[in-house]
């Protein structure tokens, strides 16, 4: 049975939710990267959206405007930007927002880590190379703000119907599927390559 999230989301939600769990979203998701998060943290803007138990995407997709339909757009294709461009702010913007999902690619930080844990939060990866998949799911695009921004850093509000599939890489206790899988792999790696000098002993 599919895991799936309905926003908005409640710390109860998160609760039974670990680490490489896969889940799916319904409900609302909004594409929020770089400069909407320098807005918000470094020059104090609020959000034109209230994302307080919502979801973002930290995405750059490609919209195109509706035939015969004024200010109605698309989705063509959205595909996950690199998350830990924002680590720097995220625990800053889950402690402002009440955001409850972040939606990315690859993993995050120490400080996503903190946020996640101390506000009840979840780091997700959306699989890269999937971005016309992604746009499958995006039943509407309901609104956008910041349009000024261009199209990759517009906030667009995207009604989702089982949007996925996300695998968690930070989960609400702050344990990070990332962190921990480097350790494991550190492991494996130091005992590969003793085996190894053992045998072409001029390479170490």
């Amino acid at each position: 049975m599919k895991k799936i999230l309905t926003t908005p989301i409640s710390d109860e939600d998160l609760k039974d939710i670990k680490i490489g769990d896969v889940i799916y979203l319904n409900g609302h998701i909004v594409t929020c990267r770089d400069i909407a998060h320098r807005r918000l943290i470094e020059l104090g803007r609020e959000l034109p959206v209230d994302i307080k138990g919502g979801a973002i995407f930290h995405a750059g997709p490609i919209v195109r405007r509706k035939e015969g339909e004024d200010n109605k757009f698309e989705m063509v294709s959205i595909g996950p930007t690199t998350s830990m461009r924002m680590e720097k702010f995220e625990k800053e913007f889950i402690e402002q927002t009440g955001v409850k999902l972040i939606v990315g690619k690859g993993g995050m930080g120490p400080n996503t880590e903190a946020g996640c844990k101390e506000h009840k939060a979840l780091h997700c990866v959306f699989p890269a190379g999937c971005a016309v998949i992604a746009a499958t799911c995006v039943e509407e695009i309901e609104e956008y703000h910041w349009e000024d921004l261009g199209m990759p850093e517009t906030l667009w509000v995207c009604r989702v119907k089982e949007f996925g599939p996300l695998i968690v890489s930070i989960d609400a206790e702050g344990n990070n599927i990332f962190e921990q899988n480097k350790v494991e792999f550190n492991k494996r790696k130091d005992a590969a390559l003793e085996d190894l000098y053992t045998k072409v002993h001029y390479i170490k």
